[in-house]
């Protein structure tokens, strides 16, 4: 297979802004698959959208006509990511795009759809490429989860590590991937910032979306009633692979809990912050890791992760397990989700699965997405003839591979 340029879209639960990441993407031999980093950066939805979006999440009633605005919308925001990833980082192939989750229907344990905003043809029009969208539905109708889709690229690059290793992302939700055992597992273990902003908003009166450095968090104390009324919801309880999103963990959900609470606003982020870290670290401990490695937003919030670090010392296996971000093995974190959807686009152009059942619960594996065409005739590639089991990461000068 040749080399491929691809871009990639996503706009995760915090719905901050649009992840832009351009990678080089090709087929190695020996059903091996090498990703190049060319450039990875962040841009703001415009403040009226961001309102207007958060607005519709859930208990929120959306009509047919702003549901229209809103894909509409966050299409044409994503195209102006496009044409801004292109400017700064080059010309590409084709571009791939997870949009905007708006809502993750579970139900009994299942997913029975999902939805993401983001119309692909504002993408195309503005672009004049061929653009990969729609990468959770077909994993969802096979029975999968449709998240978290970090599973795929998880899977592959830490394949060569010894094990069991765990892939965290702490964006909105906090998910993990296990690699090391008899088959890659990955799931949503609960809100990573998701509660948190809803607390920074909650007690900042609206002055600011989120606890920025975790300074709030840091000048209070745990509420120890309050975490363990929190620790008792029945999504940590259940059986992976699950996922879950902003249609349960909340603002209604946060004020629900602290109804009859009396509680600062330092001890509640504080109280929020060791919940994140409790709940990943017991999912973690499960499958007994030797290693963790983040990525997400999640990993620029000081207070978080030590917390999260002394969560997981210890616990319920023998030794302390070590806590890196996925910077250290080559994968710029910031960028991490931006280079998972290009790799989903990769993947599809080339006739490759895009999904692990192990990771999903999907009843096999299945070619993600719906290509929407450039300016140009859509011609793809030929079908690639086999899968591919690793992922090496490399740079312009050395490969940085697991050791």
């Amino acid at each position: 297979m040749s080399s491929w340029r691809v871009l990639g879209l996503i706009s995760g639960t915090s719905m901050d802004g649009i992840d832009i990441a351009v990678a080089e993407l090709s087929a190695t031999g020996g059903r091996a698959a090498e990703l190049r980093p060319c450039g990875s950066t962040e841009v703001a939805y415009p403040a009226e959208l961001r309102r207007r979006l958060l607005a519709a999440l859930p208990p929120a009633q959306l009509d047919a006509r702003e549901f229209c605005v809103l894909d509409t919308e966050v299409g044409r925001a994503f195209a102006d990511a496009a044409r801004h990833g292109i400017a700064e980082f080059g010309d590409v192939d084709l571009i791939a795009s997870l949009g905007q989750t708006l809502y993750h229907w579970v139900e009994d344990g299942r997913a029975r759809g999902t939805t993401q905003l983001g119309q692909p043809a504002w993408i195309a029009e503005a672009t004049g490429l061929p653009v990969i969208a729609d990468l959770r539905a077909r994993d969802v109708a096979a029975g999968g989860q449709g998240a978290p889709l970090a599973g795929v690229l998880d899977a592959l690059w830490l394949a060569d590590r010894p094990g069991p290793s765990i892939a965290l992302n702490i964006g909105g939700i906090a998910n993990i991937t296990v690699v090391g055992g008899p088959e890659p597992l990955a799931y949503d273990t609960g809100p990573g910032n998701a509660l948190l902003d809803a607390a920074a908003t909650r007690v900042t009166g609206g002055a600011t979306a989120s606890d920025v450095g975790g300074l709030i968090a840091a000048d209070g104390r745990v509420h120890r009633e309050l975490l363990a009324r929190l620790l008792a919801d029945d999504y940590y309880r259940a059986a992976p692979p699950k996922s879950t999103g902003k249609e349960h963990f909340n603002a209604d959900y946060l004020a629900s809990a602290v109804r009859d609470v009396d509680i600062g606003g330092p001890d509640l982020l504080a109280t929020l912050t060791e919940l994140t870290a409790a709940t990943i670290a017991d999912a973690c401990h499960r499958h007994g890791p030797r290693q963790v490695i983040a990525s997400g937003g999640g990993v620029h919030n000081p207070t978080l992760m030590a917390a999260l670090r002394e969560r997981l010392r210890g616990g319920r296996t023998a030794t302390d397990v070590e806590l890196h971000v996925s910077d250290d093995l080559g994968l710029p974190a910031a960028g991490k989700e931006g280079y998972l959807t290009a790799l989903l686009g990769w993947l599809t152009w080339n006739g490759l699965p895009g999904n692990v059942p192990g990771t999903t619960g999907a009843d096999g594996p299945r070619l993600l997405g719906a290509i929407t065409p450039g300016t140009r005739p859509l011609r793809l590639p030929e079908p690639a003839s086999e899968p591919v089991h690793r992922l090496r990461i490399t740079h312009p000068t050395t490969p940085l591979e697991a050791e």
